[in-house]
């Protein structure tokens, strides 16, 4: 199995696919279309037999120079084999070569499973904690919408290289 961009195809199974890889429709809106078409070369799938078994979704940032992975997921069937790892190295390499110096995710603090993926593949979840424990930053993503901020440092500065 190896690791390319995501096609339209890819970008349309995925999506046919979609209760495979999540077991709830919360993050189906965030399967924007732009993902491919703008961000394409940010758009990255793992295939198996044609079948796309995992996928990572990420963009460059335009206000910073980090690289933010907006959506990962792996088929259910495909998990514990380290495919989200190899997804999030791929696009690591990809933001450094573009100028990057952190790489960002987040998630919400219910999400246990999430965070500690991220915090397995050296992730650090910034913020205050919250009465659970988990690090978060309040509101972020609204009112009453703590998340998990993760950070990873990537990237060296121009004048340090």
């Amino acid at each position: 199995m190896e690791i390319t961009i995501c096609t339209k195809e890819d970008f349309d199974q995925i999506l046919t696919d979609f209760g495979q890889f999540w077991e709830h429709e919360r993050t189906l809106a965030l399967h924007h279309p732009t993902l491919l078409y703008e961000f394409g070369n940010s758009a990255f799938v793992i295939r198996h037999d044609n079948k796309v078994v995992a996928y990572l979704f990420g963009f460059i940032s335009q206000t910073e120079p980090e690289g933010y992975i907006n959506l990962l997921a792996v088929r259910p069937e495909y998990r514990k084999q380290g495919l989200g790892r190899m997804l999030y190295q791929r696009f690591e390499h990809h933001a450094v070569e573009h100028g990057c110096l952190r790489l960002k995710a987040i998630t919400s603090p219910a999400n246990t499973l999430s965070i500690n993926f991220h915090r397995n593949i050296g992730m650090i979840p910034i913020g205050e904690m919250d009465p659970t424990g988990v690090p978060t930053i309040k509101d972020y993503a609204g009112p009453g919408k703590d998340r998990v901020v993760f950070i990873k440092i990537v990237g060296r500065a121009t004048h340090d290289r």
